[in-house]
């Protein structure tokens, strides 16, 4: 009898440390692992941290189950860090720039049983890993309706204007066809706002680099410089920010607000719900599409206004935003910008051999554009993505894969530089 009893008392010991175990998380399994580029000083990354953590604490998962990984390069220390997570049971493991893609499709033919994520690649949908996942958003709708708070702005701004013509600026890492989606998205939206009579112009000046506070805020003051009236980015730090706040020149910013006056508006990426998708099938739920855009209906597109917008900015903005959702109105509509034809290989200003693959008509409007959508070394454009619906002519961004594929430079955007 005293053995029983002994017996007995051991279990429930056993089972009474075990549940205390848990509860404090040390016995808890790995689920899901971030990899990204900088840390929280960038913006973007800061971005992806931020949803990761809140996704993460949604699922209610103890935090010992998921973690960061920050300042990782895009060369094989990203495999490194992939494979060391997979190693130590993470089910779940993404990457956050462009340049790990290929680091993480390695550890993927690696390490089958485990899935890997990766934000703003291309291969996905052509490696056909059942193990290896694209992910992006929409973001060129929110682009568009932060420049079209930005055009309203300048309505207001007339005496800024030459000519009836507003000069305005934009800082680029990269020339991927990620950051001229977006700068064109963003420039249509705020030449839809102006007034009648009046046109914008806009200097784009790359940095060759995604993160560079003082080569960044170097650049916006040189388009300041330049004439520019109004500044946008795609780079990750508060440079150009606060470049415009010491000008005291209207800023809009991507991935969130900076907290300045000078602050339009800012759009963004929230991908709380592909991390909460994504936790899911680390849990048992259902399998994450192997290329995935997020939208505007799900939440994964979002815009907000600074403290620096004309009257009634709010309500007209969110008008066009309606329009967008329903379709009746297009980012890339054809009939909003031309295109001049340049040839390959060809130097000079504004002359960077981006549209050798489109089709225009007499007007310079855009007919057909083969996209480079199934990636290859050479970038060959091989398949045509212009779409005509409802009597309406435009070019389907992300429509044939979720990384943005937009790389035609239009007319009235001028390159300063190009960072191949």
């Amino acid at each position: 009898m005293k053995k029983v009893i002994a017996l007995l008392l051991t279990l429930a010991m056993s089972v009474a440390c075990v549940a205390t175990l848990a509860a404090c998380g040390e016995k808890a399994e790995p689920v899901a692992a971030l990899i990204t580029l900088h840390g929280s000083s960038s913006t973007y990354d800061k971005n992806f941290i931020d949803a990761f953590n809140t996704a993460c604490q949604n699922k209610g998962l103890k935090k010992s189950q998921y973690t960061v990984k920050s300042d990782i390069d895009e060369d094989d220390s990203c495999y490194t860090a992939a494979a060391d997570f997979a190693d130590k049971g993470y089910k779940a493991i993404f990457a956050d720039s462009f340049g790990h893609e290929d680091y993480m499709i390695k550890a993927a033919k690696e390490f089958t049983n485990v899935q890997f994520y990766h934000a703003t690649g291309t291969k996905a949908h052509t490696e056909k890993l059942a193990n290896f996942h694209n992910a992006f958003a929409s973001i060129y709708e929110g682009r568009y309706l932060a420049g079209y708070a930005a055009g309203l702005l300048l309505n207001t701004m007339k005496n800024k204007a030459k000519n009836n013509n507003f000069q305005v600026g934009y800082i680029g890492a990269y020339t991927y066809a990620e950051v001229i989606s977006g700068y064109t998205a963003w420039f249509l939206g705020l030449e839809a706002a102006l007034d009648e009579g009046y046109t914008a112009t806009m200097q784009v000046q790359f940095t060759g680099k995604w993160y560079d506070e003082t080569l960044e805020k170097e650049v916006a003051n040189t388009l300041i410089g330049n004439g520019a009236v109004l500044i946008s980015q795609h780079a990750d730090s508060m440079g150009a920010p606060t470049a415009c706040q010491n000008a005291t020149v209207p800023n809009v910013a991507y991935n969130g607000s900076t907290g300045l006056n000078t602050l339009v508006a800012y759009s963004k990426i929230n991908w709380v719900p592909y991390f909460e998708m994504m936790l899911d099938q680390a849990m048992g739920g259902a399998a994450v599409a192997t290329d995935y855009t997020g939208t505007m209906e799900n939440s994964s597109v979002q815009w907000a206004l600074g403290p620096n917008v004309a009257e009634g900015t709010l309500e007209k903005v969110q008008a066009v935003e309606k329009e967008l959702k329903a379709g009746t109105r297009q980012v890339f509509d054809c009939s909003t910008f031309t295109v001049t034809k340049r040839a390959a290989g060809t130097n000079g200003e504004n002359d960077f051999g981006l549209n050798v693959n489109a089709t225009i008509d007499e007007t310079g409007h855009l007919l057909q554009y083969h996209a480079d959508v199934d990636t290859d070394v050479a970038f060959t454009g091989d398949t045509d993505v212009v779409k005509t619906v409802n009597g309406m002519r435009y070019f389907a961004e992300s429509d044939k894969r979720s990384a943005p594929y937009f790389d035609i430079q239009i007319d009235r955007i001028t390159l300063l530089n190009a960072i191949f």
